[in-house]
């Protein structure tokens, strides 16, 4: 591969120096260890100022450990969980929320990865019938896996009806800060406002080294989650160095300066590659993904320049993220490739 920087992942980014700084702020000297440290403790406050005074929120190493714990949280091993067919939970964590909590999971079919309460509708049935897995909850991901970004609206819409069942309501929200800056509105307001029960909350695709947030709306749902979180080995010794992160992640809105940033950036990567004749995007881009249509003999010599990975082989259609420390260089110099190999 010769180029190192690409379009595959907003995790492959570099880490933002002054996540970094926050990090190295931390190292002095000895604190206590998992969680009773005054570092973490700013940043659970900090949180609080941001999502409300009545959240609770737990740390942990990643995005399949926050959902997987939100999971566990809420449901047992005879409930079922609704989700679409793109949702990482389903696609990409290895199975890991159905054999760590045990439920099962209820993909529904979606062109845009967003579900809606007419298809979530179709799998509330069954209640009190012990031969059917018992539905719990749905899990909705904020921006979609597809880069499409559900409305304040459209989360109340499900929030109300999930709340009417007696169901409670997930949000991986991995990419919740490019759906919020793309929106114009605050992280709280498309998830615990809008009526999200539990929301995963993703810093590491959005300048962070390691480290995920599960945000509970109220710390009643929370009563077991110290020994879930210690039984899923996602219980950090040295706490700080996440919290660390967070609470300059949170300060200074440099969540939305970077996020607003890789937005941009997939903007004009989407404005550039959508006028080049032989690509056809396949999404809106409502965030950092470009999502598109490109001849398959051409992808893996501008994988070898660029890498990005494919996402429907069958179509050949391909996924390409931008990150905080996207350039427009980085941009021009990949649409010249793609252009020169499509002539």
């Amino acid at each position: 591969m010769k180029q190192l920087r690409g379009f595959a992942s907003d995790n492959n980014a570099s880490v933002h120096p002054e996540i970094l700084k926050a990090m190295a702020d931390a190292n002095t000297g000895h604190a206590v260890g998992y969680g009773d440290d005054t570092v973490t403790g700013q940043a659970q406050e900090i949180f609080k100022q941001c999502f409300g005074k009545q959240t609770e929120t737990f740390f942990v190493y990643n995005g399949t450990g926050a959902n997987v714990i939100a999971i566990q949280a809420l449901t047992q091993s005879f409930n079922a969980v609704v989700c679409a067919h793109t949702a990482h939970i389903n696609v990409d964590e290895c199975g890991a929320p159905e054999k760590l909590s045990g439920c099962k999971l209820l993909p529904v079919e979606t062109d845009n990865g967003k579900i809606t309460v007419e298809q979530i509708s179709k799998y509330m049935h069954g209640f009190g019938f012990e031969h059917h897995a018992q539905p719990k909850m749905v899990s909705i991901t904020q921006a979609t896996e597809l880069g499409t970004i559900y409305s304040i609206e459209e989360i109340k819409e499900i929030a109300d009806y999930v709340h009417g069942l007696g169901l409670y309501l997930h949000m991986d929200g991995a990419r919740i800060a490019n759906a919020a800056a793309a929106l114009g509105c605050s992280l709280a307001d498309i998830s615990i406002n809008a009526g999200v029960d539990i929301l995963s909350f993703g810093g590491t695709k959005n300048g962070l080294m390691f480290g995920e947030a599960i945000v509970f709306a109220d710390p009643k749902l929370a009563e077991n989650v110290k020994y879930i979180r210690k039984q899923s080995t996602q219980l950090h010794s040295k706490m700080r160095y996440i919290s660390a992160q967070f609470a300059r992640l949170l300060q200074d809105e440099l969540w939305l300066s970077n996020a607003s940033h890789s937005n941009k950036m997939a903007k004009l990567l989407g404005e550039k590659v959508s006028a080049i004749k032989g690509v056809e995007l396949t999404q809106r881009v409502d965030s950092n993904g470009v999502f598109a249509i490109i001849p398959k003999d051409i992808i893996a010599p501008l994988q070898e320049e660029f890498f990005f990975y494919v996402w429907d082989e069958h179509r050949s259609e391909v996924r390409w993220m931008t990150s905080f420390d996207t350039t427009e260089d980085d941009i021009e110099q990949f649409v010249a490739t793609l252009q020169k190999l499509l002539k």
